[in-house]
């Protein structure tokens, strides 16, 4: 019996290990848009892509094997989806009639396997294939844990969750950004499961948000901190272990293994880095700009934070203040000490999009103006107080002097 479960456990275990690739499935969806879809043994990196003349998706699965190389034809706007095997690197392409919307690739876990969706639609305006930049937002905390308690007893958990709504409308009404909660409620979420879900996303980045605690009420401001097996400080540190005291739950046999990744990729590894100083360094520099929020430290923070593992996505965790100091708290209480802290990080991310222009997305050739749309209750002072402008700035720009605004207009911000 024990060599029998061996000798299964031996081949599951392979199986996982090999990741078959296998062609599902392409539907069209009640939005009109078209979904293609892959079956993998297990969640996987996978790189995504477009190009031009002629028009193509490309998808670049590592460590894995497609079950069948055979081309097929489809209706428009799909020409014919076709696979190639080079080495241990499967290639998926996907050859188009005309230029199309399309979304990063998504990777959804079932109780029959992971399945690798990719969503496209038409659009007659198109220049080029078109996506959205995949920010996913981390609300740290959640459930049973409550976080730091704040002196007005206001928990952790709350404001992060609030400071992470504000920043997801931000990001939904601005054209070419797409955000991803991790958790959208009062839920607890395993530390692991919060990057590796960032991964299924197809997140571009991933900002994860805080709020801190101290035994000493007179410690108060934000931080800005990347990830580091070394911590860079005592405080770094004693959040590092205090972390990893946290609830950690075990990996899956079918979930992604970063840690190993970090050593079989250690370029993309090295540039995962660099970009989480630059992202870290944007926001940092919007944070100084906050007349509201004071700094705790100057400079970006180094520490073991496992949220902001991922070997490839530029990560960053915002400690927004303290709970336990009375200030902050009552700052973060308020509705506008929270937009304070969510406006930083939005122009922060933009600002480092800007000069780090993402293939495809609408700012790859003009990342100074946003186009955002009004939403019902929207009035330009809050909207101005949102992005950093002012009034008389957005109504010259767009033409609005003594002129109403109105749900579902598109209005131009330089930012």
């Amino acid at each position: 019996m024990k060599k029998y479960l061996f000798i299964c456990i031996f081949f599951l275990a392979f199986n996982l290990s090999s990741n078959e690739v296998t062609f599902v499935d392409v539907k069209e969806l009640n939005d009109s848009s078209i979904e293609v879809s892959y079956k993998l043994d297990k969640v996987s990196f996978v790189r995504s892509y477009a190009l031009k003349e002629p028009s193509r998706i490309v998808l670049e699965i590592e460590d894995s094997n497609i079950k069948s190389l055979k081309t097929r034809s489809f209706n428009f706007p799909i020409k014919q989806i076709r696979a190639a095997q080079n080495k241990n690197t499967t290639k998926l392409v996907i050859d188009l009639y005309e230029y199309v919307d399309w979304e990063k690739p998504v990777q959804e876990k079932t109780s029959e396997g992971i399945f690798l969706k990719l969503k496209l639609k038409r659009n007659r305006k198109n220049l080029k294939n078109t996506r959205d930049i995949v920010v996913a937002i981390d609300a740290g905390h959640g459930g049973r844990d409550p976080g730091a308690v704040g002196s007005n007893n206001v928990l952790e958990k709350d404001i992060t969750l609030l400071i992470a709504k504000e920043l997801e409308r931000t990001l939904r009404d601005v054209d070419g950004y797409s955000p991803k909660m991790i958790r959208v409620g009062d839920e607890l979420i395993d530390l692991n499961e919060r990057y590796l879900s960032s991964r299924r996303m197809g997140a571009d980045i991933f900002i994860s948000i805080h709020a801190d605690g101290f035994r000493l009420s007179s410690v108060k401001g934000a931080s800005v901190y990347i990830w580091s097996e070394k911590a860079s400080s005592i405080a770094a540190e004693n959040l590092s272990k205090k972390e990893l005291a946290s609830k950690i739950g075990k990996i899956a046999i079918d979930d992604f293994d970063e840690d190993k990744a970090r050593e079989d990729f250690p370029n993309i590894y090295k540039l995962k880095i660099e970009g989480s100083k630059r992202l870290g360094n944007e926001i940092l520099s919007e944070l100084r700009k906050d007349p509201y929020t004071k700094l705790h430290k100057k400079n970006i923070e180094f520490a073991d934070f496992r949220v902001l593992k991922s070997f490839d996505t530029p990560s960053v965790l915002i400690e927004s203040g303290f709970m336990t100091n009375p200030d902050d708290a009552e700052r973060l209480k308020g509705k506008p000490g929270r937009r304070m802290i969510a406006r930083s990080i939005f122009l922060g991310l933009h600002n480092y999009f800007k000069n780090q222009p993402v293939a495809d997305s609408v700012f790859e050739k003009d990342s100074k103006h946003v186009m955002y749309e009004i939403q019902k209750g929207d009035v330009l002072s809050e909207i101005a107080v949102r992005f950093g402008l002012s009034v008389e700035t957005i109504e010259i720009e767009n033409q609005l002097e003594n002129k109403s605004i109105y749900p579902g207009q598109i209005i131009r911000l330089k930012i």
